[in-house]
């Protein structure tokens, strides 16, 4: 893991993308878009129907490496609302003893507003949260100069390195606005240079990939 400092508190970024928050034991992740091949499935595009299970056990991976005491979900944890009820029953077990062992949370987000989720797969369910002085959501908000934890965006940094196109998902860190990547497998992702995100984070911007435990920092166009 790779050391970040932000808004006053240290936080390690691990490599697949999500924050521990080791001074809370609290694990962070954002966009796990469970059940979103089903989703497609619905609708006629088939797809290997194993996002779940792959996201699920990335995250019980790196449950079981860090024993966190608290999980929260920055959103759209479900690819909609109806996503739960598709859960397969295996996956609805390892969910259920994750959020079973855990103080689990989940933030609600725009695909799975209204999803109904704790009778089926535990934790407790906010739309927003202030954590020692840090706010938990969904989408950034530009108006709310609180530090904040977020994530809807799925940013990706994308680079031209000897004739070759890199994409790899990273955080994007702005003076009080850090928003992290999609965790779940099956995600796309948006320019970290895109306006939008540049407009939720505000001017200085830069993003931020953990390689070979390093912290590289790229400055994002205003």
């Amino acid at each position: 893991m790779v050391r970040l400092s932000f808004a006053g508190h240290d936080f390690d970024i691990v490599p697949q993308g999500a924050l521990y928050w080791a001074s809370r034991r609290a694990l962070i992740v954002a966009d796990l878009h469970l059940e979103k091949a089903s989703w497609f499935a619905r609708g006629g595009q088939m797809l290997p129907p194993y996002d779940s299970a792959a996201t699920l056990a990335d995250l019980r991976g790196i449950v079981g490496a860090l024993d966190p005491a608290e999980i929260w979900c920055l959103g759209d944890s479900f690819h909609d609302a109806a996503g739960p009820d598709r859960l397969s029953a295996d996956a609805r077990a390892v969910l259920r003893a994750l959020t079973a062992a855990t103080r689990w949370t989940w933030i609600t987000g725009n695909h799975d507003a209204g999803a109904v989720l704790t009778d089926g797969c535990g934790g407790m369910v906010r739309d927003i949260a202030v954590v020692d002085g840090v706010v938990l959501r969904h989408e950034a908000d530009p108006g709310d100069p609180r530090p904040e934890l977020s994530g809807h965006f799925h940013p990706k940094l994308r680079v031209q390195q000897r004739g070759r196109h890199i994409s790899r998902r990273c955080f994007v860190a702005g003076a009080t606005k850090l928003i992290l990547p999609a965790f779940g497998s099956l995600t796309g992702g948006l320019d970290a240079a895109h306006p939008e995100i540049a407009r939720a984070v505000g001017r200085q911007a830069e993003a931020l990939l953990a390689v070979d435990g390093r912290l590289l920092r790229f400055a994002l166009a205003a």
